[in-house]
């Protein structure tokens, strides 16, 4: 997806949420190959500040849209939905689209929810076809 981004020279805006808060590691700047190296060492864990990162997108957004009218703007959620607590959320500004990264076991389907109350576009990772393709919502 990054890769795409950079051949298109969108801009781009990056919010990892881990740890105990949301940290932007990329704001309105154009794709790079920055962003593949963080991507090889991204690890996983569970127990994200999912919520406030969305809070914080939602926020860049708005003030995005202000500055850049004319600009088109999606949203990307990479998340197993496996979230402590839940909050409720308002629909997403833009177009969405969430990718179910769950695979334990029992899944608990909670991603599925999730792109539901943000009217976001749901797709599990295994329905991919390949992991960096399109940044399209359309199936």
């Amino acid at each position: 997806m990054f890769e795409q981004a950079r051949r298109q020279r969108a801009r781009l805006a990056l919010l990892h949420a881990t740890g105990r808060q949301a940290q932007w590691l990329w704001q309105g700047q154009k794709a790079s190959q920055a962003l593949q190296q963080w991507l090889a060492e991204l690890g996983a864990g569970g127990g994200t500040p999912l919520f406030d990162a969305l809070q914080q997108a939602a926020d860049w957004q708005a003030r995005r849209q202000r500055l850049h009218p004319g600009e088109t703007q999606r949203l990307l959620i990479i998340t197993d939905g496996r979230l402590r607590d839940w909050l409720a959320l308002a629909p997403s500004a833009c177009s969405a689209l969430l990718v179910d990264i769950e695979s334990a076991p029992i899944r608990l389907g909670r991603a599925r929810q999730l792109a539901a109350e943000l009217g976001a576009d749901y797709r599990h990772i295994d329905s991919l076809p390949v992991l960096a393709g399109s940044l399209e919502t359309t199936p």
